[in-house]
């Protein structure tokens, strides 16, 4: 039987207990009991506190390195040109990803051996291409930067890399067989790439970034360009013949054991960093900002001040929360600082001659008799 009515009295409590934390319609949040935070909003554009978009222009120098024609020969440095543009999408504070344009062309010169190069001479190549690739970005300055450094977080050190697809023409020039001439019939090699699956190349390298302001960065960025072509540097179609030192073709893609024609270029860019907020999701370092609000609490000089107001009346209960701030003299007071009266006759007890027994004022709150 008692076990019965305790239940019949829980059971409306348990029940209302559940309805007041539930939540009746999609525009609310859960509240503190139900969702353990108080700190609840909606997962939108609004409540981001970065920009994390931004559009990069830059250019500078390129040339052709690794290569069986080479930009830098004989201490000599044929100069090519590069020019980027990219969209950019910060992730994380310290990964992001790109999608680049890339122009360009380069100069590069080689000779062969033997009697072969002294008919030859000193040949010459030029490489136009146009690239577009998936970047990947890596702030290393965020990852390796200490939570204790309180200097202005204005340089940033990134690592990139990624994969595309480019299309490329060249042209070779000697004075052998590949030189303008009708007798005997001749000209210049001429190579044109396609953009298609046949054209992946692959690029990674690094740049130094510096924040100028809320809206501009600059950066100054090497990037190393692996065609996986051996066609790229202009030497030559890379077919087997190509290879074979008893055939009559030209060996200048013999002229490196590498099959691939690698690239490098360095280049000066400036971002534009997109979005109202006051600053970039790259340049924030969330370590950084944790230690700095820990250490303004830890260098906090406000103390608490108890009875700022004092206590006018003496009884013990400070100013600032005392609802009865003229209570007599020796009069016993509650929390509040009000007076006691045990019996609710209207007489305090200091004054009441029967504390437990109600009684009217004029007979200091004892009862009467009649």
């Amino acid at each position: 039987m008692k076990l019965g009515l305790l239940l019949l009295a829980t059971l409306p409590i348990a029940t209302y207990a559940q309805d007041s934390i539930a939540v009746s319609s999609n525009n609310q949040y859960p509240n503190t009991f139900s969702s353990g935070s108080a700190n609840v909003q909606p997962f939108n554009n609004k409540a981001r506190r970065f920009n994390d978009w931004s559009i990069s222009v830059g250019g500078g120098a390129a040339f052709m390195v690794h290569s069986d024609l080479k930009s830098i020969t004989d201490k000599k440095v044929n100069w090519g040109y590069n020019s980027y543009v990219s969209l950019d999408k910060q992730i994380t504070h310290t990964v992001g990803i790109s999608l680049i344009y890339q122009r360009g062309e380069t100069t590069q010169k080689a000779q062969l051996e033997g009697a072969a190069g002294v008919a030859a001479g000193v040949a010459e190549a030029k490489t136009k291409y146009n690239q577009i690739a998936l970047m990947g970005d890596i702030n290393f300055s965020n990852l390796m930067r200490r939570v204790d450094n309180h200097s202005p977080y204005r340089w940033a050190l990134h690592g990139y890399g990624g994969i595309g697809l480019m299309n490329y023409n060249t042209s070779l020039h000697d004075n052998d067989q590949f030189r303008w001439s009708t007798v005997p019939a001749r000209a210049p090699l001429f190579i044109d790439q396609k953009l298609d699956i046949n054209s992946v190349y692959y690029q990674f390298g690094v740049g130094l970034k510096y924040n100028v302001s809320r809206l501009v960065d600059l950066e100054l960025r090497t990037m190393y360009i692996i065609s996986g072509d051996d066609e790229f540097d202009g030497g030559g179609w890379a077919d087997p013949a190509d290879y074979n030192p008893s055939s009559a073709n030209a060996k200048y893609n013999m002229l490196d054991k590498r099959r691939s024609d690698n690239a490098w270029t360095v280049n000066l860019g400036v971002s534009f960093k997109l979005g109202k907020h006051m600053s970039h999701l790259a340049w924030h370092d969330p370590l950084q900002e944790a230690y700095y609000r820990a250490n303004v609490l830890e260098n906090a000089s406000t103390e608490l001040v108890v009875c700022e107001k004092g206590d006018n009346d003496n009884d013990g209960v400070c100013d600032d929360w005392d609802r009865q701030l003229d209570t007599p003299a020796g009069a016993r007071v509650d929390g509040a600082g009000v007076a006691l009266d045990m019996d609710l006759d209207g007489v305090i007890d200091l004054y009441d001659k029967c504390v437990t027994v109600p009684g009217p004022v004029e007979n200091q709150g004892c009862p009467t008799n009649k």
